[in-house]
């Protein structure tokens, strides 16, 4: 049985939620990622913030990311999963909740991350074309799926995982990691 402990990335690390978001962006370039958890002051999880988080919800709202805080940000129920779980329920977890990342957790501390990468390093193509579908899964108003367009370069590695035609990603050979 393939576990989330097995797939996930080690040594995530938390941003403590009176933080502002301009430490946040630091480290996020420090760790080389577009992600972090955030946590209270017992460390238990309250939410993840991310990249888009600061530009969109602070950024572009014309806050100071030196004055807003990470938990400012931090909305909703956060998700997580023990790292214990079998693959099958993350991918569940992140279909139903429609998330692309996951925190592992293993005796109540942060142990690790589950990302759009991680998955794509360790499931079948066939796990992979069914998570990325119902995740980024869009509706009409009306309730039917938009039109398909072609998608991006940037795009490529989950269009391919959803089953579009490597040959339909602008510049794509479709042989290797698109970067």
């Amino acid at each position: 049985m393939t576990t989330a402990g097995d797939i996930m990335h080690r040594g995530a690390q938390w941003i403590p939620a009176h933080e502002t978001l301009d430490r946040a962006a630091q480290l996020m370039r420090e760790l080389n990622v577009g992600a972090l958890p955030i946590s209270d002051e017992n460390e238990r999880l309250c939410g993840i913030l991310t990249d888009r988080d600061i530009v969109v919800g602070c950024v572009a709202m014309g806050h100071d990311p030196a004055k807003v805080t990470a938990g400012e940000m931090a909305q909703g129920t956060p998700r997580w999963i023990e790292s214990s779980a079998d693959v099958s329920e993350v991918l569940v977890e992140m279909k139903d909740h429609q998330i692309r990342r996951l925190p592992v957790i293993e005796n109540k501390r942060l142990v690790g991350m589950i990302s759009e990468a991680d998955l794509a390093q360790h499931l079948t193509e066939d796990q992979i074309a069914s998570w990325a579908e119902s995740v980024y899964a869009r509706t009409t108003r009306r309730g039917t799926p938009p039109p398909r367009r072609a998608p991006s370069r940037r795009g490529c590695a989950t269009a391919r995982a959803a089953g579009v035609r490597a040959s339909r990603c602008a510049g794509s050979s479709g042989t290797g990691p698109d970067r």
